[in-house]
């Protein structure tokens, strides 16, 4: 009896560890379909430049060269969306930022691209779809076609920084190894414009969202987070 008593409560333990954890970041994309939405329909509770930004049957778009923000400040938490390019596309979800009105070395951007376009597929690899722009290129390219709806989990945990692209892991990035602003840690050119080091960036900021780009609209749908103990 003893010994029946004591596999249960090892099976039990094993049972409770599973529920207990989570893969950070995790293996899959997640069901996130109970996870509450970024932004409002109406987007009241964003940071935008009026008559820029709409949504439309879910899906949200830009007119202009503008980003969105959240006006809430974020940390250690999944964010998991759908976007989709058209050719030429350059954007990117951003997150970590401490200044809205000088957003782009105070922030991390994960770049989003048509690798699809002669002249993204020829820039450096940290530009291209999935990297840390500038700093960290991805594992792989995932990116589908123009007008092909593309799956991004985005976790953020701590300086770490992960990107799921399509079902692939394609970006991992610890902060804490990106003490320069000019070089890399593999020795490659940071651009001069990402002028602080990401080892220096607080890891509590506000999410933002490139809009049109280089002329080239960015739609986005289904974008969801849930923040992590």
């Amino acid at each position: 009896m003893r010994a029946t008593f004591t596999v249960l409560a090892i099976l039990l333990g094993w049972a409770t560890a599973a529920f207990a954890t989570e893969d950070i970041p995790p293996r899959s994309h997640p069901d996130s379909s109970a996870w509450p939405q970024l932004f409002k329909e109406d987007l009241s509770n964003a940071v935008a430049p009026e008559g820029v930004w709409s949504v439309e049957d879910g899906v949200l778009t830009a007119t202009e060269d503008q980003c969105l923000w959240t006006g809430a400040k974020y940390d250690d938490y999944l964010l998991d969306l759908e976007f989709k390019t058209s050719p030429g596309t350059n954007s990117g979800v951003i997150v970590h930022c401490s200044d809205l009105k000088d957003w782009i070395p105070n922030a991390v951007e994960i770049q989003i691209a048509d690798q699809h376009a002669e002249k993204w597929a020829n820039m450096p690899a940290t530009w291209h779809c999935g990297a840390i722009f500038g700093h960290l290129a991805p594992k792989q390219q995932t990116v589908k076609k123009p007008g092909d709806w593309n799956r991004m989990t985005i976790t953020c945990k701590g300086p770490m920084i992960s990107v799921m692209l399509n079902g692939q892991l394609v970006t991992e990035m610890d902060m804490t190894k990106w003490t320069s602003a000019q070089k890399n840690p593999d020795g490659s050119d940071i651009p001069p414009w990402l002028s602080k080091p990401k080892a220096e960036i607080p890891t509590k900021g506000h999410i933002g969202f490139q809009g049109k780009h280089g002329g080239v609209p960015i739609y986005f749908r289904n974008i969801r987070i849930k923040q992590l103990d």
